[in-house]
C-alpha cells in the first residue's frame, strides 16, 4: 500500500470529531450532519446505516475532503482533512454513487487514466491493473468498452479504480446501490477481499442486510446524528432486538 503515514503507530485510521455540516438554502439552514463522532480501525469494515437524507453521503464527502466541515474535524491515516487534504487524498480510495465512467473507454484505459491522475508510472499502472483485474475477475473484460458493461461490471471497475494507487483506506458510498442481487453479492465479496488485505473500509448503506453481512461495526445515522454504535451483537443486545431492523427503529424512535 501507499507509504507509511502518521497513523502507522495506531490502529485508528479514520476519526471523526464532532463533525457538523450546515448547508444554506433559500429556505434557511439545513443541518445535514450534526455533531458526528466515531472512529474506524485498521482492517475494519465500518458501516454508516441510515435512510436517504440521513447525512451519510455528506459525512463521507467531508472525510474524503470533497466538502469542508462547518465545524469539527476529521483525521484519516494520521492526516487532518482540513490542513493536509492532499495527503488525505493520497491515503484514500473513494467510491461515489455516480460511477463517473466514460463509456467509450475500455476498462484498461479507464484504470490507466486514473493511475496517471494518481501519478503512478506506466509500469506501476500495468502491474497494478493486472493484479486488480485478476482479483476482481475483470481480466476478460479488460479491453471491452464500458458502454457494453452491465451495472454490476461498472461498479466492480469503479472499485478497481478506487484502489489503483493502493490506498490503506477505502470510503465507499452505497457500493451496492442500484445493483441486482448477483451483482451486489459480487461487490460485497470484493469488499471482503479488500479487508483481507488489511485495508480500513468505511461504507454507507441504507440496506440493513448489507450492514448485517458486511460490517464489523455499525453506526446508525438519522437526522444527521449518530443514534447508535456497535457490533451487530452489541446492538441487538442493547436494544433487546432480534435483527437490525428492530435495532434501527428502536434507536431512532420509530419515526
Amino acid at each position: 500500500m501507499s507509504e507509511a503515514s502518521p497513523a502507522a503507530k495506531t490502529d485508528v485510521m479514520v476519526e471523526a470529531r464532532d463533525l457538523v455540516k450546515v448547508f444554506r438554502t433559500r429556505k434557511g439552514e439545513v443541518r445535514a450532519v450534526d455533531g458526528l463522532s466515531f472512529s474506524c480501525h485498521t482492517g475494519e469494515i465500518f458501516g454508516l446505516l441510515g435512510p436517504n437524507g440521513a447525512g451519510k453521503t455528506t459525512t463521507l464527502r467531508m472525510l474524503a475532503t470533497i466538502l469542508t466541515p462547518t465545524a469539527g474535524s476529521a483525521i484519516l491515516a494520521g492526516y487532518d482533512t482540513k490542513t493536509d487534504a492532499e495527503k488525505v487524498r493520497e491515503q484514500i480510495g473513494f467510491l461515489a454513487t455516480e460511477t463517473g465512467l466514460y463509456d467509450r473507454f475500455t476498462a484498461r484505459e479507464t484504470i490507466r487514466f486514473f493511475g496517471r491522475i494518481n501519478r503512478l508510472s506506466d509500469d506501476e499502472i500495468a502491474r497494478r491493473t493486472d493484479e486488480i483485474f485478476s482479483m476482481l475477475e475483470l481480466t476478460k473484460l479488460a479491453d471491452r468498452r464500458l458502454g457494453t458493461f452491465s451495472t454490476g461490471e461498472k461498479q466492480k471497475l469503479s472499485l478497481a479504480r478506487s484502489i489503483i494507487h493502493d490506498p490503506p483506506v477505502l470510503i465507499l458510498d452505497e457500493p451496492t446501490f442500484g445493483l441486482d442481487v448477483m451483482a451486489a453479492r459480487a461487490v460485497v465479496e470484493s469488499i471482503k477481499l479488500f479487508r483481507e488485505q488489511g485495508r480500513t473500509i468505511l461504507i454507507s448503506t441504507h440496506i440493513m442486510r448489507i450492514a448485517e453481512k458486511l460490517c464489523d461495526r455499525i453506526g446508525i445515522l438519522y437526522g444527521g446524528k449518530l443514534r447508535a454504535l456497535g457490533t451487530l451483537t452489541e446492538l441487538e443486545k442493547a436494544y433487546d432486538a432480534a435483527d437490525m431492523e428492530e435495532v434501527f427503529f428502536s434507536a431512532v424512535g420509530n419515526p
